[in-house]
């Protein structure tokens, strides 16, 4: 054993003892905070690391807050305007003044992803101003922009650090296209960048109304700090915002200016013709469910609606234009479908020419129903809007409407109660001694306060829930669920303990409650400007349509094969023919679908059949000689099992291999080399980070760990206060027919201590090294003398800041910005911890994952294919992909491409980026040799003898070593592989 894992051995067994000791010590409540961060390098040198920032996001005051501190104050009815080109300061490189910039004229300023412009400016009357910027979207990652605002240097309110400015989306096309089967093909969406006013406002949609900010009379500056995207300012206006007139008074106004109502008027807009959208993810759908829409087929794919889920969110809106032919007064119905939220309606507020037209149509409510419907604005007495003639444009914007203080205050209540769940936790750990009086409530002097006015607000905001909807449903039940349960325990505090797990479950289902309810989804099929005396109509919506379309859509499913995907090669026996598996999601079928159709065929005059299968065919399909040409998005051990059984086509034989893969890391080609040969492309590249949360970090006093000693360190008081660390999970693979790969955590310390997992090229293990035994002890250790979890949903206990840090793939940065957006801001993530060297630096290692392109050896046209797989691996197609996917479907499914240009062309948040960037170049790949599924099979086994069974970690990893060499070796001899 090496001197620095002796100690670290050591200080484990000694750590163990410690807090036996310090468990049996009576509990003062009281936190254990950890020592500075200095560390001695090997060479006894003391050495400070570099930390990530652990600034905490909530350290200010919310909106609220702040303008209740300032609600007295006038709203003073003046203008000032900023000249943006003229900055007073400028930090940062990526900065320029702009001449009579896309026909605005005067001086504009280009604002880069990082650095701030700061402006000088005098306030002749104190009081509260609106803000908004005139801005220009220029070219960037096709991600919302996103800026913070100071005034004066300080943040004002939290909500100031997260304003968004929305970028214009369009059809790229104006007519629809479609595939040569029938069926219409999605419209791409691109980018219409124009000149656009943009209000500061809550990006949340917590908030509104857009903010105010308050001024006293005299000098102020105020900053816009870069954090994601690229845009040109113009002008920075503060101004007061107007109000609606109520509905009774515009009409009023209206009749007095000689308006009338008009006779004889209709028109109809297709709501799949929308001229903008603040969201490529709003694009023209396809609904096939119903023959209340138009157009309407019941066998082919039709563009006919737009919205559904993907228009759910709070400041997502959509623009329509129309022409009306006479000044009057007009009645305006929608045909909609809101069947995706019951107990709380979708909520829309409707501009025209970019004003509200009167205050009643500030909020527009969309209720509940099964199936297509139409709503005419007004009811039984429908509004009638004054419309001039010519062009208008219309505008719905999703928004919270009257719920918007309801679900702020359950954010509020959550994060208290999170808070209160780890004071708790500190004190009881995640499994208390029921019998045991813990006094809870004298150890936490807040406690019974806290659980009191968070009762009380979620009683209020249950109550008020129901009011506005008209209705008891799901989205009450769980509010009163946790208001009578924080009552029992305020009646009972000695039961805190045995409710511990009960109360986080609740939590939670709170923190699913506030991500759902800010949810809005509504589609819409059309539009209808009509006069009083003309009806919308109402085709397809009888019971009888309904019936017929149904016997249609049973009838036509005998003759259609649905897994054919877009274009579909007439002469299979063409030459420049190939057909392509996937085994992802229709919509990601469907986009490569329409991206081969777009530029790959046109350039190369290849068609491609893409068929959409499950992957788990391949094999046997591959057998019987019915397999396809090329194999997308298939996980990394197959290329080289199907390579030694000379399924796998050897792509080095393309004398343009060598510069194709210079597009990868070297870690990316690692999985799929086998002996001399490379038999896939690699597609995806993912590998571990570590995940962080600032607010309960910097309340424990731990910084964030460099090395694996620092994470000794952290575990102690991690412990003391009975909260978790997380490593990568040690789990059995999800059937017996996915392979299990090793753990990422084993191949991280191992590949940091100079090991490796084969030797000899593929021969046999090298696990049975020094540095492979004492790797497995370490990660063993973890277990036996930390009694870390093995198995753990780490986006549920880092949600509720039990696992305040872990090691995770970096993916789960996507699902935690979706998932949890009521901890925005107070977490983060950075490389893995490492392991120190001799000379003071640290080695940070850790394995990849991913998927790849593979060739089968059956392929007719290999020279078709490989320009396939050349162009889907390209950074053009993989840039495009990742932008189309999270386009569709939202951060959650940023794409994580292999390809190193395409990876820097997706919209990630600079900072983040810059750490993703960090890790990247320690990524290492790990090799897949014949019979090495043994490996990670083996191991699992090993693991558990050691640490369920109390093994010793050495002894029972070299007896598994025996299987996993035995099944290298009779492979090598199955296959005739010599050395």
């Amino acid at each position: 054993m090496s001197g620095k894992k002796r100690r670290f051995h050591k200080a484990g067994k000694f750590l163990t003892v410690w807090l036996a000791i310090g468990l049996l010590m009576p509990t003062s409540g009281h936190v254990l905070y950890a020592e500075g961060s200095t560390k001695t390098a090997a060479n006894g040198q003391t050495t400070t690391a570099s930390e990530p920032d652990l600034t905490v996001a909530q350290t200010g005051i919310a909106y609220s807050q702040y303008l209740k501190q300032y609600s007295a104050m006038p709203r003073p009815n003046r203008e000032i305007v900023l000249e943006a080109g003229e900055p007073g300061v400028v930090e940062g490189t990526d900065f320029k003044k702009l001449e009579n910039y896309e026909g605005q004229s005067g001086t504009s300023l280009y604002t880069g992803e990082t650095g701030k412009a700061e402006w000088t400016f005098q306030v002749d009357e104190e009081g509260l101003y609106n803000i908004s910027a005139l801005y220009f979207p220029v070219e960037g990652k096709s991600s919302a922009i996103e800026r913070s605002l100071l005034i004066d240097g300080a943040t004002p309110f939290e909500q100031a650090k997260y304003l968004q400015f929305d970028r214009v989306w369009g059809n790229e096309k104006d007519a629809v296209e479609q595939d040569n089967q029938g069926n219409d093909l999605r419209p791409r969406q691109v980018e219409h960048p124009e000149w656009r006013e943009g209000l500061l406002k809550d990006s949340d949609g917590y908030e509104v109304e857009p903010f105010l900010f308050y001024f006293t009379k005299g000098q102020h500056t105020l900053t816009l700090v870069s954090t994601r995207e690229p845009m040109v300012i113009s002008q920075i206006k503060l101004y007061q915002e107007d109000s609606p007139l109520p509905y009774e008074k515009v009409l009023e106004q209206a009749k007095a200016n000689g308006m009338t109502e008009t006779s004889g008027q209709s028109i109809v807009i297709d709501a799949e013709k929308a001229i903008a959208k603040s969201s490529p993810t709003l694009y023209p759908q396809s609904e096939r469910s119903s023959s209340a829409v138009t157009p309407y087929s019941a066998s082919k794919v039709r563009i006919n609606t737009i919205g559904g889920y993907n228009w759910r969110l709070p400041g997502q809106w959509i623009e329509w234009e129309f022409e009306v032919t006479e000044d009057g007064l007009y009645n305006l119905s929608f045909k909609t479908q809101q069947n995706f939220v019951r107990g709380i309606y979708s909520t829309r507020k409707l501009t025209i020419d970019g004003k509200v037209p009167f205050e009643e149509v500030k909020e527009v409510a969309f209720k509940y129903k099964s199936g297509y419907r139409l709503d005419k604005l007004g009811g039984d007495e429908p509004y009638l809007f004054p419309l001039m003639k010519g062009k208008h444009v219309l505008r719905m914007e999703a928004t919270l409407g009257e719920f918007a203080p309801l679900i702020d205050d359950v954010k509020t209540s959550l994060l208290n109660l999170n808070s209160m769940y780890r004071k708790i936790l500190m004190i009881t750990g995640s499994t208390p001694d029921e019998v045991r009086d813990y006094r809870l409530e004298m150890q936490i002097p807040d406690l019974l306060t806290t659980f009191e006015t968070e009762k009380e607000r979620l009683q209020t905001t249950a109550k008020k829930l129901v009011e506005l909807s008209g209705q008891t449903g799901d989205q009450d039940a769980l509010l009163k669920t946790m208001v009578q349960q924080l009552d029992e325990m305020i009646k009972k505090p000695e039961t805190i303990p045995r409710r511990l797990t009960a109360y986080k479950t609740n939590t939670g289902g709170l923190g699913t409650w506030l991500q759902q309810a800010r949810e809005m989804p509504l589609e819409f099929d059309s539009i209808y400007i009509t006069s009083t005396d003309k009806k919308p109509p109402t085709k397809g919506m009888s019971f009888f349509s309904k019936l017929k379309h149904e016997a249609g859509t049973f009838l036509y499913s005998f003759f259609i094969d649905y897994s054919q995907i877009g274009n579909v090669s007439e002469n299979s026996e063409d030459a420049k023919s190939i057909t392509v598996w996937i085994g992802s999601g229709r919509d990601q079928a469907n986009t490569i679908k329409a991206m081969i159709d777009e530029s790959f065929t046109p350039k190369t005059g290849i068609s491609v059949n893409l068929k959409l299968v499950n992957m788990g065919t391949l094999l046997p399909a591959t057998l019987a000689g019915k397999g396809p040409d090329v194999a997308m998005q298939i996980g990394n051990d197959l290329p080289v099992n199907y390579a030694m059984r000379n399924a796998a086509a050897d792509l080095t034989q393309f004398p343009d291999f060598q510069e194709t893969i210079k597009a990868f890391r070297d870690s990316a080609m690692v999985p799929y080399t086998y002996r001399d040969g490379v038999y896939a492309l690699p597609e995806t590249q993912t590998f571990n980070m570590l995940f962080y949360r600032k607010d309960v970090l910097q309340e424990l006093g731990l910084s964030v760990p460099q090395t694996w000693d620092d994470v000794a360190n952290l575990l102690a008081v991690l412990n003391k206060n009975h909260m978790d660390l997380g490593l990568p999970v040690v789990a059995q693979a999800p059937n017996q027919w996915t392979n299990l790969q090793p753990n990422s955590m084993l191949a991280t310390l191992l590949f940091q201590n100079g090991g490796q997992f084969y030797k000899n090229d593929g021969e046999a293990s090298d696990l049975d090294s020094k540095i492979g035994i004492e790797a497995f002890k370490q990660w063993t250790e973890y277990y036996t003398d930390y009694k870390l979890e093995r198995e753990y949903d780490f986006a549920n206990r880092f949600r509720t800041g039990q696992m305040p840090i872990g090691v995770a793939d970096y993916t789960v940065y996507n699902q935690l910005v979706v998932f949890a957006p009521e901890i925005r801001g107070l977490w983060g993530f950075a490389p893995v911890p490492g392991t120190l060297q001799a000379d003071g630096s640290i080695r940070r290692d850790v394995p990849a994952g991913g998927s790849g392109t593979l060739m089968l050896e059956q392929a007719k046209d290999k020279e078709s294919s490989w320009e396939f797989m050349k162009w889907w691996t390209s950074e053009e197609a993989q840039t495009l992909f990742g932008r189309e996917m999270e386009g569709l479907m939202g951060a959650a499914a940023r794409y994580p491409t292999a390809n190193i240009n395409a990876l820097d062309s997706l919209p990630w948040p600079t900072e983040d980026y810059n750490n993703l960037k960090a890790q990247f170049e320690w990524v290492r790949g790990v090799p897949e040799v014949p019979g090495g599924y043994f490996t990670g099979r083996h191991l699992f086994n090993a693991f558990y003898k050691t640490v369920v069974g109390q093994k010793e970690a050495r002894e029972t990893l070299m007896d598994y070593i025996q299987y996993i060499n035995d099944e290298i070796r009779n492979k090598r001899e199955e296959f005739n592989i010599t050395p």
